[in-house]
């Protein structure tokens, strides 16, 4: 039974500070020359990103709704094989969601270490944490640390609140440091420049001020990863990915890898043409950022439309797909020219459009994603299918041209690597 020290960072709510302190907690062991395994509860792909640059080493996520109990058992058992620590960043805050970050720490026995913002409060903090602790009994809750304390004194009236016995991992100082956002939440990793040297600084932070001792090991149930058969062995699969097209779970890599694709990646915001390939990705990201840039490779449109017109595979998501509509409207209302493929516009909104996960049933089989995006699209397409949520309502509109696939949902390949197959293949 393979075991590895483990820890879950949780927090009462969003904006705590789960993601500063993760990534910190990463590099610091990663600088001692600890290999350190992240994961991401949740479907997030930014988070993620700040993780693998912190840990030097890719993040997965962990998600019982999306991914699955059975693919979360099977990727920790295989970081605690390899691995001397796993850290997983929670989402929201600890109960919160169907299935919630709780949910994780209790099925697979991982301590839980309570982030909380006590920046404006003091004795209500043992409260907190007390709450955080006992609402369910079952929960491995390991303590608790402070985040942006603002003194020596106010520290010591956060540590006399908690009930006794209560773990404590310490306290962060009150600091200006913090990691970028934009709309989506965090920038990408490759587009903060000092990213290195801001972590660098976080993991100086947390060592000078916070207990950084390694957990202890918890024990994973031994799990094989599934056998996926090489269903796309030969077929080369083109995959745009830079800053406009980021979003990429690096499970769906592996699986790609593992149905025996060779995948061929290119920039199309560098002004990357389209490699010679069998198949095409565009995945989701912020092509309306890049529309400048984007709106300008007219070879790369020109080629993916004789892509499509040669009834070859095309899979677009999210900003994947709003890229193959004639047009993107910005946020500050300037249109952009796009690949055309598609009739219609994408038109970016001030406020979030889609949320949540979705089930999909292609024609090709079901599968599991989530959806998270700001623009809304306006299109004579009739949907070939629509996605629903997990409760049964309808979700997004799956379009279908020739063999070009497009939606706003972000698949994961693992919830169906036959289905991708046939959808690439």
């Amino acid at each position: 039974m393979p075991a590895c020290p483990a820890l879950l960072i949780a927090a009462p709510a969003s904006g705590q500070g789960k993601t500063t302190v993760t990534a910190a907690l990463a590099r610091l062991h990663a600088r001692q020359g600890r290999r350190v395994t992240v994961f991401k509860c949740g479907p997030d792909f930014l988070d993620p990103q700040i993780h693998a640059v912190a840990s030097g080493r890719p993040c997965q996520n962990l998600d019982l709704g999306m991914c699955g109990e059975d693919d979360a058992r099977w990727r920790l058992a295989r970081a605690a094989e390899e691995s001397d620590l796993i850290l997983i960043e929670g989402v929201m805050g600890l109960f919160d969601g169907t299935p919630s970050a709780a949910d994780i720490a209790i099925r697979f026995n991982v301590p839980v270490m309570a982030l909380i913002d006590a920046g404006a409060m003091a004795q209500t903090f043992g409260a907190v944490a007390h709450g955080l602790a006992t609402y369910r009994p079952s929960l491995p809750f390991a303590g608790v640390l402070a985040n942006r304390v603002g003194s020596a004194r106010h520290t010591e009236m956060l540590r006399e609140s908690l009930p006794a016995g209560m773990g404590w991992f310490g306290a962060l100082p009150r600091s200006e440091d913090s990691l970028p956002e934009r709309h989506l939440g965090l920038m990408q990793a490759a587009e903060i420049d000092d990213l290195a040297a801001r972590l660098d600084k976080l993991a100086d932070a947390l060592a000078a001020s916070a207990t950084v001792d390694l957990p202890k090991p918890v024990f994973f149930l031994p799990a094989n990863p599934p056998n996926i058969e090489p269903l796309l062995a030969g077929k080369r699969i083109a995959i745009a990915r830079d800053a406009a097209y980021g979003f990429i779970y690096p499970a769906n890599l592996e699986t790609l890898s593992a149905l025996g694709a060779e995948l061929h990646f290119f920039s199309p915001v560098a002004g990357d043409g389209l490699p010679e390939c069998d198949a095409v990705w565009l995945p989701g990201g912020y092509p309306e950022l890049h529309a400048e840039a984007l709106s300008k490779n007219q070879a790369l449109w020109a080629s993916l439309k004789a892509h499509v017109a040669a009834n070859k595979p095309l899979f677009a998501e999210c900003g994947g797909m709003m890229s193959l509509f004639e047009q993107i409207v910005d946020k500050s209302g300037i249109t952009h020219n796009f690949a055309g493929i598609l009739p219609g516009k994408a038109v970016m909104q001030q406020r979030l459009a889609a949320l949540g996960m979705q089930v999909a049933a292609l024609p090709e089989g079901r599968v599991t994603g989530h959806t998270f995006h700001y623009s809304k699209s306006e299109t004579t397409l009739t949907p070939l299918i629509r996605a629903q949520t997990p409760d049964g309502r309808e979700g997004e509109p799956v379009y279908r041209h020739l063999r070009t696939t497009a939606s706003y949902v972000h698949i994961y390949f693992p919830s169906n690597p036959g289905a991708l197959a046939k959808l690439l293949g």
